[in-house]
């Protein structure tokens, strides 16, 4: 049984794709030094995260029957070290939690990463547009401020974003100590000092293990996230979702609106600024009555001066052409770019059958097929077929 379990659970939007991207690269040199991440492919964890909670997830979770199993048996197989982490698993129920906790066994830590709600709001709605959701985001704030909670939004939010709820879940039963909050620092601060504090309660040396860059979520502008939403208004009934993710969240989203984002970052408005506030210090002050390990200063889930607001439902005419255009452009090279690829395969197809076409024009291909032929009526001719397939192996 593992010596330690280090089950990192969220939250999304704090680093953990950074956080993943290291451990699935480094794994090896891991694993010489006694830590397992046990993962044969970089999504290996957010199977067994849908696994475990059962989730629904566009089809996909049928590739996960059985992967929370597999990774929790791998886990307990290890004498070292074991680290675990998806941001899914925020929103895990009590059952699911203490099915986890049971089938890990030993020594349990949970690692929760936050970050203050102001950036958390409008990140949120931005993944949920890049999931092809087409949530205005005037009905996303007013969703999240509901008081009942109702909508499938809202309860998605809470249930990975609501911090002393989520370490609530998780840590009820695990000794305080055992309960680490990595919290997200202000804007402006160095670049690496989140890594140092994942690396602190993953033990882990930052230095060893450093990197200039990682894998990231790709951040939209609010044209770009407009266009977007709006692409999914239009081919929402159209276009499936094994189509969807390579060209337009991959593609357009990834390698092209992003990298080129010219309009302002998303925000929020004055009002919701306020609300998202009294909601955190609320947060702070319960968070600091519990005694959990903090990698950081709570302060920093206390949100600072908002951006400039500018509303994603109404980005201005000339900023949403320009976005749209962009966006065109790219979708066009893409078709382009595939069809291009589609002409070179035809050709390719063309060519083996003429290739296949020359071989059966032979005279020696000729007398095997007469063989195979004969071979059905005759036991001198399927002796004689037998005996050349030995030979040819």
């Amino acid at each position: 049984m593992a010596s330690k379990v280090i089950l990192h659970v969220g939250a999304p939007k704090t680093g953990t794709s950074f956080v993943q991207d290291l451990l699935f690269s480094e794994r090896r040199a891991l694993a010489s030094r006694g830590i397992l991440y046990p993962a044969n492919r970089f999504d290996a964890h957010f199977l067994a995260a849908l696994d475990l909670m059962q989730l629904p997830w566009g089809g996909i979770e049928r590739e996960a029957i059985g992967a929370w199993d597999r990774l929790a048996k791998e886990a307990r197989a290890w004498s070292g070290t074991v680290v675990i982490s998806h941001e899914i698993l925020a929103t895990a129920s009590r059952v699911h939690v203490a099915r986890a906790l049971e089938s890990l066994g030993g020594d349990v830590h949970v690692v929760y990463s936050a970050r203050d709600l102001v950036r958390q709001i409008p990140a949120e709605w931005q993944e949920n547009v890049k999931h092809r959701r087409r949530t205005t985001y005037a009905e996303f704030l007013a969703d999240l401020q509901e008081p009942a909670r109702s909508s499938e939004v809202a309860q998605w939010f809470w249930g990975v974003q609501e911090i002393p709820d989520v370490l609530d879940r998780w840590g009820s039963t695990l000794p305080k100590e055992n309960v680490h909050l990595v919290t997200v620092p202000p804007a402006g601060a160095p670049r690496d000092l989140l890594w140092q504090r994942f690396a602190g309660v993953l033990d882990l040396d930052p230095h060893a293990y450093a990197r200039e860059e990682g894998k990231t979520n790709a951040s939209l502008g609010v044209a770009e996230v407009a266009v977007v939403r709006l692409l999914n208004e239009a081919i929402h009934d159209v276009v499936h979702n094994h189509n969807y993710r390579p060209l337009v969240r991959e593609n357009l989203v990834h390698q092209n609106l992003s990298a080129d984002r010219r309009s302002p970052a998303l925000s929020v408005p004055p009002e919701v600024w306020t609300w998202a506030d009294q909601l955190s210090r609320s947060w702070v002050a319960e968070l600091e009555q519990r005694g959990y390990d903090v990698a950081g200063d709570l302060d920093d889930l206390l949100p600072r001066e908002a951006l400039p607001f500018t509303d994603p439902d109404d980005p201005g005419a000339e900023a949403l052409a320009d976005a749209a255009l962009r966006a065109l452009a790219a979708m066009t090279i893409e078709a382009a770019r595939t069809r291009d690829e589609q002409a070179h395969l035809h050709q390719e197809i063309e060519r083996l059958h003429r290739e296949v076409s020359a071989a059966h024009l032979t005279r020696f291909y000729r007398l095997k097929q007469w063989l195979v032929k004969r071979a059905k009526k005759s036991p001198t001719a399927a002796r004689g077929l037998a005996a050349y397939r030995r030979f040819r192996g």
